[in-house]
């Protein structure tokens, strides 16, 4: 599914870039944004082992977590860690996997 190699390609984008955060903000906001890219990663393939209200679950729990990620990289862009074209890179990235994920979730609820 194009939803696992998205996020793969998300995730070896993100970490690298994250790592040249603020050091003071390495264990507090860096961290958070790592954490919660790092559990949708978990959250969808989970996802993909489970069926019905199981499976249902663990997608709405992803989907927090990409809300979190959201926020966290509006966070970054705010306070210029990353620049305008790498925020509007990640930005449509994280764009692509929410609608994948949300085509995902659609096909779960009708099923």
């Amino acid at each position: 599914m194009p939803i696992f190699a998205r996020t793969y390609d998300f995730l070896t984008w993100l970490i690298p870039r994250t790592l040249d955060f603020p050091r003071s903000q390495r264990f507090v906001v860096t961290k958070r944004l790592q954490d919660a890219a790092l559990n949708f990663q978990e959250h969808i393939i989970e996802a993909n082992r489970l069926r019905g209200a199981a499976r249902l679950q663990r997608l709405r729990l992803a989907d927090a977590e990409l809300d979190k990620v959201r926020l966290y990289l509006r966070l970054a862009d705010r306070w210029k860690w990353l620049s305008d074209g790498q925020y509007h890179h990640v930005s449509q990235m994280v764009k692509e996997i929410g609608d994948l994920l949300g085509g995902w979730i659609k096909k779960t609820m009708g099923t």
